[in-house]
């Protein structure tokens, strides 16, 4: 009845085409919603896209660049909800406060409650790196940095440089670089610096609303967020003077290096050495003397030493119950040296190696004891094989502008680890015989001529660290062949 009635109200002409539309429509919504056994089958929405957009910054209170700054919050409004990640790391403040702010963030604000007495006529900011993300997605709202001044204007001058490391030529992004005002060698170790910036993806750096003033300029590899340098084994750079911050302030580099740590001495390209003797049954304790050797597939390089890198540290070693054969007569060896380390943990044999030799080491049972008392249960004799000429290539290089006053040696390197080092006495280099690979290059700048990089020593003596330069371009040393280069510096 109530249908009748409805189709009796709307039978006007300038009706009848709105009717005719709500019935197709029914029609169809009937359709999607039953299936043949009349359930309903309900087609969920379509996902819209994924949100990839950063939170926007609505507001700030007090805005940016406020001038006369007196109070002790500052707080800001996202057009989202936000949260913080790491931001004991990413935030840095300029000047450095003595007592860190809170910062926390409810909903979509992110609020900075002032804890420390705020310095008269100071400029500050706030670089909160990468600090500040959405919540549903993790949008990060990269590099935001927000400024005030406690006096009437804000400071802007600005410093800039580039950190590179030393000994290998190539940028760390991580270290942080630092501005002190106290020119004491101590301020690096006792004192949080005035300023602190960050590098970008090239190892540059910049700082920004400094006030005309000197400071001493640090860069720092700063895991523990402490500013200060305590660890001569973590990355550190220091310019060679003080630097007046002006228009005219030119740019610096620095140079970051680390003191080695003491390491164990042990081949990279080492094996596992047959093990002396045989186990003893029972429960007894296994006393056989093990150790790994320097051969890469029972085979010896006929440019390197052979070495026997021991578990524990020698306590005795008796060279005169070592002995080198070679061939099936085991014909003795002479002008062959094998001597300890300075760790007791390797001995060494050097030995003009012929090519494609069978070679016979003959260790007695009482040659060597480490420093748990274990010996060889019998003794035994290693053999193995030298390479042949053939496995070598025949290495050329000519360099073009290079600097000979500054002692240059060329570094080569495989995944990052120097394999050989030659000095160079001129332009051009000539080896007969070089291990096949591909190399990686950089040029020592050897001061003392010791053949390798020495690290800086700031305290005292302020003297940088030993300089590299990376080569941009690998060669490739293929075996049986002459391998010739041309390279421009």
């Amino acid at each position: 009845m109530i249908l009748k009635t409805t189709i009796a109200l709307s039978l006007h002409p300038m009706n009848t085409q709105r009717i005719l539309l709500i019935i197709a429509a029914a029609l169809f919504l009937g359709i999607s919603i039953t299936g043949g056994s009349g359930c309903a089958n309900i087609i969920p929405p379509a996902g819209g896209p994924r949100d990839s957009v950063a939170p926007i910054l609505l507001k700030a209170s007090p805005l940016d660049s406020t001038l006369n700054f007196q109070g002790t919050r500052i707080t800001f409004t996202f057009d989202e909800y936000v949260e913080l990640q790491n931001v004991q790391q990413e935030l840095l403040i300029s000047p450095t406060p003595k007592y860190p702010p809170i910062v926390d963030y409810r909903l979509n604000t992110v609020t900075i409650r002032i804890k420390d007495s705020i310095e008269a006529n100071t400029t500050y900011t706030y670089d909160f790196g990468n600090a500040i993300k959405d919540i549903n997605e993790g949008n990060v709202y990269k590099n935001f940095k927000y400024t005030l001044s406690t006096g009437p204007y804000l400071d802007s001058l600005e410093f800039r440089g580039n950190v590179i490391l030393a000994e290998t030529g190539k940028i760390d992004t991580t270290l942080i670089v630092m501005l002190h005002s106290d020119p004491t060698d101590s301020a690096v170790v006792l004192s949080k610096p005035r300023y602190v910036t960050k590098l970008d993806n090239k190892g540059n750096f910049v700082f920004r609303n400094l006030p005309p003033r000197t400071y001493y300029v640090y860069a720092l590899k700063d895991d523990n967020n402490t500013r200060r340098y305590f660890d001569d084994k973590n990355l550190f750079a220091f310019a060679d003077s003080a630097v007046l911050i002006s228009p005219s302030t030119q740019s610096v580099t620095l140079y970051a290096y680390a003191n080695p740590a003491a390491q164990t001495a042990s081949p990279r390209t080492a094996a596992p050495g047959q093990p002396i003797g045989r186990p003893r049954g029972g429960n007894q304790p296994d006393r056989r003397l093990r150790f790994i050797t320097s051969l890469v597939g029972e085979q010896q390089d006929l440019l390197g030493n052979f070495t026997m890198s021991f578990e524990q540290p020698l306590r005795s070693f008796d060279s005169t119950k070592v002995s080198l054969r070679m061939d099936t007569t085991f014909t003795p060896v002479t002008g062959y040296s094998i001597v300890k380390d300075s760790t007791n943990k390797n001995l060494v044999m050097t030995n003009t190696w012929k090519e494609n030799t069978v070679y016979h080491l003959i260790l007695d049972k009482d040659f060597a004891e480490d420093s748990t008392g274990k010996k060889l249960l019998k003794s035994d004799t290693l053999t193995f094989g030298t390479k042949k000429l053939s496995d070598y290539g025949k290495l050329k290089i000519k360099f073009r502008n290079l600097d000979m006053a500054k002692n240059p040696v060329l570094q080569f390197l495989i995944s990052g680890t120097i394999t050989k080092s030659i000095p160079l006495a001129g332009p051009d280099l000539s080896v007969p015989l070089f291990f096949p690979g591909e190399y990686e290059l950089r040029i020592l700048f050897d001061e003392n001529r010791n053949g390798k990089w020495d690290p800086g020593v700031f305290f005292k003596e302020h003297k940088q660290p030993e300089l590299t330069k990376p080569i941009d371009r690998k060669i490739i040393i293929r075996p049986n062949w002459d391998n010739e280069f041309e390279i421009a510096l």
